[in-house]
C-alpha cells in the first residue's frame, strides 16, 4: 500500500496514526495515542516505561476491535499491515528502550562485584535532545553543562559512573537518538566531559579496507582522519555511524574503534592528523537501497530559482540526498528513503518531467587528497569496466571518489576495485601482517 492510493476515509486516518505512532515511538517507549491531543495528556498520567507500553496496547486493541469484520481484500491488506507495523512499534519499544538502562543497571552490578566502585547514571538525566522521538537531535551545551553537575563530581571521587546509550530525554520524556545511538551517546559523553579519548567498542577489529565479507582479505586501517571516517560512516561503513564522529571532531578528541571479542587487538585510531598514507585509498564502501531520481525540465532551461524549487521539495519531506549530478536542463539525485518518493515525485512532476530508478547502490572510495592524484580516476574506472556505471561525483571532496551501480553488481566491483588499489598496501596505516591468504591476495 503506498501514499498515493486511494483509501476509504476511515481507514486511511487509522492508517496514518498508526505510521505516525511508529515514528514517534521507533525504538523508544514514548508515550503514544490515538491522536496528538490525547497522546499529550496520557503521557502526563504515565510515569513509567511499562505504564506507556501498556497504554500503547490498549490504543492498539481500541483499533483493531475498529477495523475487524470488514470483508473488503483492501482493508484486510491494510489490517495486516498496520499490525506487522504495530508489532513492530511494540517490539522496538520493550527490546531497545528498555534494553538500554537493564544493561546498565546490569553492568553497574558486575562492575560493583568486582570490585570497581561503579555507580549507575540514567542517561536521560545528562543527555538532553530535542522532541523528535526515534530520531532527537542532542543538545550538547546542555548536555555539557548535565554532565558537569551529574557525572563529573563522581569522576572526581573515584567513581566509575555507568550508563546507557540510545536514550535520552526532552523535558522529562523519553527520546532515542535512532540508529547508532549506544555509540553517539558515549561520544557525546566523551566530548561533554572533554575526554582524553572515546572509545567504540563493537564486534570487529577496527575500519576495515571493506566488507571482509565481501573480500576475506580486507585488511585493518590502523589510523585514520575524522573526516575520512565520516565518509565512511555516510557512505555505508557500518562500524560506525555518522553523528559518532562530531563530538569528537569539535573538541578533538582521538576516537578508537575496538573489538570486544579481540580486546588485545589495537583496533583503529581516528584523529585529526594521521601520518601520511602511501596508497592511494583507505577504504571502500558501498551503501545500498538507494534510488536514482531524474529531473529534466527543458521549459526551465536558464529559468532563475529551479535547482531551489527542487531542493525545497525534498526538504519539505525531509529527504536527504546522497549525491547530485546536474546539466543544463536536468538534474540527477539520489535518495536513500523510499517513503516519501511518491509525494516527493508527483511534486516535481509539476514543474519537470520525472523518472525513478531503485535497487541501485553507491560505492565510496575515501583517501587522501584524491583531487591532486593525476590519473586516479581513470584507475578508478579501469578496474571496473565490466560494471554499467550510472552517476559519478568526485569533485565536491578531496577525499572521497563515488559512482552509482546497480544493487547486484556490488560484490564484484568492489572485489576488482580492491584488488586494485591493495596489493601493496602501506605497513603504516595498514595491518598488513595480519591479511589472510586467499587467492585474491
Amino acid at each position: 500500500m503506498t501514499a498515493s492510493e486511494s483509501l476509504p476515509t476511515d481507514l486511511a486516518a487509522a492508517h496514518a496514526l498508526i505510521l505516525a505512532e511508529r515514528a514517534a515511538r521507533l525504538e523508544a517507549e514514548t508515550a503514544a495515542a490515538s491522536a496528538k491531543a490525547e497522546a499529550a495528556s496520557a503521557q502526563a498520567d504515565l510515569s513509567s516505561t511499562e505504564a506507556l507500553i501498556s497504554h500503547l496496547k490498549l490504543e492498539i486493541e481500541k483499533l483493531r476491535r475498529t477495523l475487524y469484520g470488514t470483508r473488503s481484500e483492501r482493508k484486510a491488506r491494510l489490517l495486516e499491515q498496520m499490525e506487522l507495523e504495530l508489532e513492530e512499534l511494540e517490539a522496538a519499544a520493550t527490546e531497545d528502550g528498555l534494553a538500554a538502562e537493564k544493561a546498565a543497571t546490569t553492568a553497574e552490578a558486575v562492575f560493583a562485584e568486582r570490585g570497581l566502585n561503579s555507580v549507575h547514571i540514567d542517561s536521560r538525566e545528562v543527555i538532553l535532545t530535542d522532541d523528535h522521538y526515534g530520531k532527537a537531535a542532542p543538545d550538547e551545551a546542555a548536555i555539557e553543562h548535565a554532565l558537569k553537575q551529574n557525572v563529573l563530581p563522581l569522576l572526581n571521587a573515584g567513581r566509575v559512573p555507568v550508563m546507557g546509550g540510545f536514550i535520552a530525554s526532552c523535558n522529562g520524556i523519553t527520546t532515542t537518538l535512532g540508529r547508532g545511538g549506544s555509540d553517539f551517546t558515549a561520544a557525546l559523553v566523551g566530548g561533554g566531559l572533554h575526554a582524553g579519548a572515546i572509545e567504540i567498542w563493537t564486534d570487529v577489529d577496527g575500519i576495515m579496507t571493506t566488507d571482509p565479507r565481501i573480500c576475506p582479505d580486507a585488511l585493518r586501517v590502523r589510523t585514520i582522519s575524522f573526516e575520512e571516517a565520516a565518509e565512511l560512516a555516510y557512505f555505508g561503513a557500518k562500524v560506525l555511524h555518522p553523528a559518532t564522529i562530531l563530538p569528537a571532531v569539535q573538541k578533538n578528541i582521538p576516537v578508537f574503534v575496538l573489538n570486544s571479542r579481540n580486546a588485545k587487538n589495537e583496533g583503529t585510531r581516528i584523529t585529526a592528523t594521521p601520518p601520511p598514507c602511501a596508497s592511494p585509498f583507505k577504504s571502500i564502501a558501498a551503501k545500498k537501497k538507494l534510488t536514482i531520481i531524474d529531473i529534466v525540465a527543458s521549459r526551465m532551461l536558464l529559468a532563475h530559482g529551479f535547482l531551489k524549487m527542487v531542493f525545497d521539495i525534498f526538504d519539505k519531506h525531509k529527504c536527504a540526498i546522497d549525491m547530485v549530478s546536474t546539466s543544463e536542463v536536468s538534474i540527477s539525485v539520489t535518495v536513500d528513503s523510499r517513503e516519501a518518493l511518491p509525494a516527493i515525485c508527483e511534486e516535481l512532476g509539476r514543474i519537470a518531467d520525472v523518472k525513478y530508478e531503485s535497487n541501485k547502490a553507491l560505492i565510496c572510495l575515501v583517501g587522501e587528497d584524491i583531487r591532486g592524484q593525476s590519473g586516479i580516476a581513470a584507475q578508478v574506472f579501469a578496474a571496473v569496466t565490466h560494471v554499467n556505471i550510472r552517476m559519478i561525483s568526485q569533485g565536491a571532496s578531496e577525499i572521497n571518489m563515488s559512482f552509482m551501480i546497480n544493487e547486484e553488481d556490488v560484490e564484484e566491483a568492489v572485489r576488482s576495485l580492491h584488488k586494485k588499489f591493495f596489493v601493496a598496501p602501506d605497513p603504516a596505516i595498514f595491518d598488513v601482517e595480519a591479511r589472510p591468504v586467499t587467492s585474491n591476495a
